[in-house]
């Protein structure tokens, strides 16, 4: 498979949404579509975004609705409605990436699975330099690096470490592959599912519950996640509860997701 769409989700982090882009315009191999998922960022973004397009190297579209609050599973359900490709990366806006993150994922695709990638980590006390020098090329050995076992790439070897489970457990949207007639089918994201927690596991177990696979790699698929303060976990117990009933009761689809924008 050759061709994918990027989903980036990001709120109010022009910094790390710039150099994100920027680890995205150095791939070996670029998607053919980026989505930028914007959870109602101000207009610092936006000229982030401007000043990628205004290169005509990146094929972006910039989805955008109003701050009201932690909507991820909302912004991400319209953004999905762009896709002009069926198979769908997904990342957050505070990711940098490996040159060879999107070779990899396309080269995981696999009919009947989603992809559920790790990611290692910038740690605090580096965030204030890479931003000033614009950093953006990292290896498991360089400084500021953390869980370095996950920004190893020994593509040969992922055969090894790949798990293909029956499971949406663990699974982060910030490294995420899937099919877009999947994610159609599980009618996307629970637009209920406001505020931080558990979204992409509640989504993942959708999958599964649909007899959708994860594929869980590693020694590629490499990214790095910049440190950042953590969003309020007020609702975490709501969602926590909502996820329990979506594997429990083997739920398939969303009452309220992709076909109710």
């Amino acid at each position: 498979m050759k061709n994918c769409i990027l989903v980036i989700s990001t709120y109010n982090w022009p910094e790390a949404l710039n150099l994100c882009l920027k680890s995205v315009m150095m791939q070996t191999v670029l998607p053919s579509q980026i989505i930028i998922a914007d959870d109602g960022s101000d207009d610092r973004t936006k000229k982030i975004i401007d000043n990628f397009t205004e290169r005509a190297i990146l094929n972006i579209k910039h989805v955008w609705h109003e701050d009201l609050g932690f909507r991820k599973t909302v912004i991400m359900n319209k953004a999905l409605k762009y896709a002009n490709h069926d198979y769908v990366v997904q990342i957050d806006g505070d990711i940098i990436l490996d040159k060879n993150f999107i070779k990899d994922h396309l080269e995981q695709a696999e009919k009947g699975f989603f992809v559920r990638g790790t990611r290692s980590h910038i740690s605090e006390s580096f965030v204030s330099q890479m931003i000033d020098q614009q950093k953006v090329d990292f290896k498991f050995w360089s400084k500021g690096v953390k869980n370095r076992f996950n920004a190893i790439r020994i593509p040969s070897l992922t055969w090894l470490m790949t798990k293909r489970e029956k499971s949406g457990r663990n699974v982060r949207g910030c490294n995420m592959a899937f099919w877009k007639s999947d994610f159609i089918k599980v009618n996307g994201y629970d637009n209920d599912l406001c505020g931080w927690g558990h979204e992409d596991e509640e989504l993942a177990t959708r999958f599964v519950n649909n007899g959708i696979m994860k594929k869980s790699v590693k020694l590629a698929c490499v990214q790095y996640h910049i440190f950042h303060k953590l969003a309020s976990r007020a609702r975490e117990d709501m969602h926590d509860s909502q996820l329990m009933k979506v594997r429990d009761e083997k739920i398939l689809i969303a009452e309220n997701g992709y076909n109710e924008l």
